[in-house]
């Protein structure tokens, strides 16, 4: 308990990214049961209504309690940002894995061809165009913002790989007949994850804010599902007379991309034992 105490007195940003991410994942999760009202349903008699003790964080221009289409914001951001970087990942491990086991043609195909296109592209563009082509829904914001996001995950994995492929314990199984699929799993998956997490990390908190870019535009999930960027773009005619309606789905896409970031950057510090010895975790 004591050390836990010391850990978190070094690295305060670390504790407060776990509290913002704490809140942010329960939230999401009980939406259902902490939900003072129904998102989706409609008061007109108390439209853009302050604060109060009936609507804590205020109504919006429908009535809507926006506390209440903040939680279910935060369980759809959740589910995306979870989604979203399992796919990368998954095609991130795949293609970058092949490309820095093998070498050769392969590496310079997917490196040359693949990797590189689409980091020439900006991936908030991308996304863009891929959402507005297949339209709105949860499946295309997914698969626009992966396609827009694997690339990365594929260099960084393409550049570990690479870095421990020739080391001995690498050999030593090649030269047991161990086959290549069990050489990356057993072997070489297990000594690259470190960065990987730390990269997956950060890109949960990118995720957030792209899907929120993409439902502000109306490329993101449909109405009346609940999201910050559509709370965002709904609040833009009233930023002056209920300018609560514009702060609270802004302080909760702040917290989320800050907890994330917080967080890759603690796992960043403990993995490292660089900077684990000089912060002497």
């Amino acid at each position: 308990m004591r050390r836990s105490g010391s850990h978190t007195r070094r690295q305060p940003l670390a504790a407060a990214g776990l509290l913002l991410l704490t809140v942010f994942v329960v939230g999401g999760l009980a939406a259902p049961w902490l939900a003072p009202a129904n998102p989706a349903a409609i008061d007109l008699a108390h439209r853009l209504d302050g604060p109060s003790a009936a609507h804590w964080a205020g109504t919006d221009e429908l009535g809507r309690d926006t506390l209440s289409r903040l939680l279910w914001g935060a369980r759809l951001s959740l589910a995306v940002s979870v989604t979203v970087v399992s796919v990368s990942l998954a095609l991130g491990l795949s293609i970058g894995g092949l490309a820095g086991y093998l070498g050769g043609w392969v590496d310079t195909a997917l490196t040359t061809f693949a990797m590189n296109t689409f980091l020439a592209l900006p991936g908030i563009l991308l996304a863009i165009a891929f959402a507005a082509f297949m339209g709105p829904g949860f499946s295309n914001l997914v698969l626009a913002l992966a396609i827009g996001g694997w690339a990365g995950y594929a260099r960084l994995v393409r550049a570990q790989v690479m870095a421990v492929r020739d080391r001995e314990y690498v050999d030593a199984a090649r030269a047991l007949g161990a086959s290549g699929m069990r050489i990356f799993f057993r072997h070489i998956l297990p000594n690259i994850v470190q960065p990987i997490l730390v990269q997956a990390a950060i890109g949960m908190a990118g995720v957030i804010l792209a899907e929120a870019t993409l439902s502000f535009l109306g490329l993101g999930i449909p109405a009346p599902a609940p999201s910050w960027g559509s709370m965002l773009n709904d609040a833009r005619l009233h930023l002056f007379d209920s300018p609560h309606l514009v702060l609270f789905p802004a302080l909760a896409v702040a917290g989320a991309v800050l907890s994330f970031n917080f967080l890759g950057d603690a796992l960043r510090d403990r993995l490292d034992p660089r900077t684990r010895l000089e912060l002497g975790l």
